[in-house]
């Protein structure tokens, strides 16, 4: 996995926790517990992204990478 899928997925984890967030407050807390169990898989697919990154990138190439990942993201949204 790249820098790229790691954005991603940390970005789909963190709209998921919101979906999540608001379905407790609407007290639909079978559809609240299903978002939340995405938006982990999304947050542990950032982490096996994030584990293979530190091992394959240098410092400098993780710099380089990680800002065209974000911009990448953020143009997408």
């Amino acid at each position: 996995m790249s820098l790229d899928e790691a954005a991603r997925q940390l970005k789909m984890a963190v709209h998921d926790a919101q979906v999540s967030f608001d379905l407790i407050g609407l007290g639909d807390l079978d559809r609240a517990q299903e978002n939340a169990v995405t938006a982990r898989a999304a947050i542990e697919a950032t982490i096996t992204a994030l584990d293979r990154a530190s091992e394959d990138l240098s410092p400098d190439e993780a710099r380089v990478e990680g800002e065209k990942a974000v911009m990448a993201v953020s143009e997408n949204s």
